[in-house]
């Protein structure tokens, strides 16, 4: 462990080690889990922040963090939206109106010399980005770090150079930025392949690689059908108050109660439009017409939709920072 990182820091990091989603045989169970992990986190660290993307699981922690914090009084942590210029423009009002709806601090994590080139040169998705023309910072990870030797890479999210340089710097550059020692993710143990070995405290304390601090993963005990089940059944109702406390889980995104339309939900409307995992505008896609929680869940690949050639790389990327 770095010297750097508190010593105050009392946490299990061997907790969930070896579980899955069946050690947690109810949506009881695993709220019940994910309220401990949240309240445990909220407690020990300093300064936590929260990774919302604006997708189900992220939001969904955020959910718990909103409820143990009202709950027990603590004050509610940052949320970091990591900005890497290419989102759905929908993702983006979701997640402003939310913190709004929802008195949350939210700050956006952006690899601004990357962001200044691509506007300077009005780069589109796909274009090339000379590498000597970025920052020593960015080079450093290009060169040093990642170990690449193009002359240039493409501006892309889903790929290796693009992933790390728009989303795994600038959160770091985030974390140091803002000091934060505690980072609220919404990981699951179901969800990718790089993430099943995942614990619900889990050190990232390398100061070579990113500042140290701990992942906080509350959710991890959650299968995508949990997370649609908390939603209709707990996120929802808990929220709005026209809605039904039973569990009414709509059809069609004009299968709403009376009174409610999608905007009273905390749920992104490319769920509704059959998105089931969302990435970047440019390389996610959705499966079918049918909303998500309506979709084959169990014989199905949930990230089917993403660009592969970023989920083939997904251990790698995660052992740089990447969430």
């Amino acid at each position: 462990m770095s010297d750097d990182f508190p010593a105050s820091v009392d946490v299990d990091y061997t907790d969930g080690e070896g579980e899955t989603p069946d050690d947690y045989p109810s949506i009881q169970h695993k709220i019940e889990k994910a309220v401990e992990v949240t309240r445990r986190g909220l407690e020990q660290y300093d300064n936590p922040a929260v990774m919302w993307t604006g997708g189900k699981d992220s939001t969904l922690t955020l959910y718990f963090i909103n409820q143990v914090a009202e709950e027990y009084g603590y004050e509610k942590p940052t949320a970091v939206f990591i900005d890497h210029f290419q989102h759905f423009d929908s993702i983006t009002d979701f997640v402003e109106h939310w913190a709004d709806e929802w008195e949350i601090d939210l700050v956006y994590a952006r690899n601004e010399d990357v962001g200044a080139y691509v506007e300077e040169h009005g780069l589109e998705p796909g274009d090339d980005i000379p590498v000597d023309a970025l920052s020593e910072h960015n080079q450093h990870h290009i060169r040093e770090i990642l170990e690449f030797e193009e002359d240039s890479f493409p501006f892309l999210l889903d790929t290796y150079v693009g992933n790390h340089l728009l989303k795994t710097v600038a959160l770091n550059d985030a974390l140091e930025e803002y000091d934060i020692d505690g980072v609220i993710s919404g990981v699951r143990w179901d969800e990718q392949e790089a993430r099943a070995d995942e614990t619900f405290f889990s050190p990232r304390h390398d100061p070579d690689l990113f500042p140290p601090h701990d992942r906080i993963q509350p959710i991890l005990q959650f299968a995508e059908a949990d997370v649609w089940d908390a939603f209709w059944n707990f996120v929802v109702p808990d929220t709005v108050e026209a809605f039904p406390n039973e569990g009414y889980i709509p059809q069609a995104d004009d299968d709403l109660p009376e009174g409610v339309t999608q905007e009273d939900i905390p749920i992104s409307p490319k769920y509704f439009a059959g998105f089931r995992s969302l990435g970047s505008e440019v390389s996610t896609e959705k499966t079918t017409e049918e909303p998500a929680w309506l979709q084959n869940l169990e014989d199905t690949t949930e990230r089917a939709g993403r660009a592969q050639d970023k989920e083939d790389l997904m251990e790698r990327l995660r052992d740089l920072g990447y969430m």
